[in-house]
């Protein structure tokens, strides 16, 4: 079963900045792509970031520009750096994976880190 855990969210004022990680079971090779998604209340989870297996990014409108997704497969992780933070990126973070096997599509899910932008 694999595990993904975030960690890095927290209370941070507007226009600070915060970098959140997502530590992997396994190495993130293994997976076709690896995202940040966020969830604000009363608000559809969205996709913000995603970086596939052979590097290639991109990112919601909202966040191009101030926020960065990278690896570090030595450690099995994917990192969100995220600046200029604004009350509108308040949300719950979470990192998703997934991969395929056998024709079969495998999505993963870490349990999601509160991220809090004070104006």
């Amino acid at each position: 079963q694999v595990q993904l855990v975030e960690s890095g969210g927290g209370l941070v004022q507007a226009g600070g900045s915060l970098r959140l990680s997502c530590a992997a079971s396994r190495s993130i090779f293994s997976f076709n792509t690896m995202d940040w998604y966020r969830q604000a209340p009363g608000k559809q989870r969205e996709l913000v970031a995603r970086i596939t297996s052979g590097g290639s990014t991109n990112y919601a409108d909202s966040v191009m520009g101030r926020f960065s997704i990278s690896t570090d497969v030595a450690k099995n992780t994917v990192y969100l750096q995220m600046s200029s933070l604004q009350p509108e990126d308040t949300a719950v973070y979470y990192c998703h994976a997934n991969s395929v096997y056998s024709s079969s599509w495998y999505d993963y899910w870490g349990q999601g880190t509160q991220v809090t932008v004070s104006s």
